[in-house]
């Protein structure tokens, strides 16, 4: 049986050490030179700390908040020893150009999340790990008294995702999450429209993901690459030997095996669903709640590593008649109503709707308007004033959970009942056994 490694910062100091930042959270941080944030004053400014420094948060999420005057960026934190000194080096890089000696070291870095937490100087975290940690990363940082953005999809069951949601609201924390498809043009104003009653009442909405990956081949274990700590990158997940396409490559941003395999990741269902449903979600009035009703069918691999849908085809049904259908083709959000329909293409960016008239109907002054700003700023804005994110917890939630059950439905097969204020089937309890998965982390609460 496996034991997680051995840390100096125990259970009990960690709640110590997470009370007392929330006891500091006025403390001031680590003072540095205006000049590097521009007009901001440092008193003003919202020091984050990145947790995963992967793929997504080297390529988007580190720049983005690097590029915001009001933000400073003061610890990096991965498992991944090369990647961690590769976001240290980033975020030193990106500072030194704001003092004139060109040279700036003060962005810290750590292996272990609960390092990062313990600061009192952090006032927010930004996480961007494999999906398998997010839900016990975001409940610490909850406890912690952080506010948190995190990755999309936020969990991998309905269960951790309800956990997730109370708990944030419990520790009365800013929480957002972090897909930025309602940030883009195309969806704000297609759901404005669709809310505003332009293509009459609505009926059907229709959301499409991109093909996943076929199966890769069956590993033997391997080595662990000296630089990872494999045990802290398992975390909450069941053991298994270490084989590179289960995890990443070694010293590549590529693509990640971790995305295919069950352990850590439900695949395009839950990873590309997580961005096109929330706009369904948006556009339905009903991103707070569930559907009534669910049914679908898939393709899993028949072999090798990989273990995702490869293919499926799913529809709900809502309390408000509207049925929702979602399956593998291409990302789009398309809604139809009595009076038109309305599409939103993610590929092109682009608005199409029959007919074209509803395009251009202007909004009134007691039409619904959807705010519109990236989302990385909507969390930032939200850590100020202390209100509300355009995607919190709770509609993350209800987003992820919306692709959870159809790939429940898939897998136990017929057509399921569902409860959403209960969250509860109905009809199935061989369904309820799949709301929930063991969360083997001794840090979780």
């Amino acid at each position: 049986m496996r034991t997680m490694r051995s840390n100096h910062l125990t259970r009990r100091g960690f709640l110590r050490n997470s009370v007392g930042a929330v006891a500091g959270a006025a403390m001031a941080p680590t003072i540095v030179p205006a000049s590097v944030f521009g007009a901001d004053a440092p008193s003003n400014r919202i020091t984050v700390g990145m947790i995963g420094m992967g793929r997504q948060a080297y390529y988007s999420n580190v720049k983005t908040f690097l590029g915001f005057s009001d933000v400073q960026v003061v610890a990096v934190c991965d498992v991944d020893a090369w990647r961690l000194q590769n976001a240290r080096k980033a975020v030193d890089e990106h500072y030194a150009k704001g003092q004139r000696s060109g040279a700036f070291k003060d962005c810290s870095v750590c292996r272990d999340y609960r390092d990062l937490l313990a600061r009192a100087d952090i006032d927010a975290v930004m996480i961007s790990t494999p999906d398998h940690w997010h839900v016990p990363m975001a409940i610490d940082a909850a406890v912690a008294g952080k506010d948190i953005s995190c990755e999309k999809p936020l969990t991998l069951c309905i269960a951790e995702g309800r956990v997730l949601s109370d708990t944030v609201r419990r520790y009365n924390r800013v929480f957002r999450t972090d897909s930025e498809f309602r940030s883009h043009a195309c969806f704000q104003r297609t759901c404005e429209l669709v809310l505003n009653g332009r293509i009459g009442k609505l009926h059907t909405i229709r959301t499409g993901v991109p093909a996943g990956d076929v199966a890769g081949p069956l590993e033997s274990a391997m080595p662990v690459p000296e630089e990872l700590d494999y045990e802290l990158w398992l975390g909450p997940a069941p053991w298994a030997p270490y084989t590179e396409k289960a995890v990443h490559p070694p010293h590549s941003y590529s693509r990640p095996g971790w995305m295919r395999v069950r352990d850590y990741c439900e695949g395009m269902v839950t990873n590309w669903g997580a961005h096109l449903n929330d706009i369904a979600q948006w556009g339905n009035g009903t991103d707070r709640t569930g559907p009534v009703e669910v049914e679908g069918t898939g393709e899993y691999p028949r072999d090798g590593l990989w273990e995702v849908l490869l293919s499926f085809e799913t529809e709900y049904k809502y309390a408000n008649g509207v049925r929702l259908h979602y399956g593998i083709s291409r990302p789009y959000v398309r809604f139809e109503g009595t009076d038109g329909w309305i599409e939103a293409d993610y590929s092109t960016r682009k608005i199409k709707a029959q007919p074209e008239s509803i395009l251009s109907a202007p909004l009134g002054p007691n039409d619904i308007r959807l705010p519109l700003k990236g989302e990385k700023r909507d969390f930032i804005d939200a850590v100020k004033t202390r209100g509300q994110t355009l995607a919190d917890a709770e509609v993350g939630h209800r987003t992820t959970s919306l692709c959870q059950l159809g790939h429940i439905a898939i897998q136990v097969g017929g057509k399921l009942r569902w409860d959403p204020v209960a969250e509860r089937f109905t009809d199935s309890e061989a369904a309820n056994r799949l709301l929930g998965r063991p969360i083997r982390s001794p840090w979780h609460l």
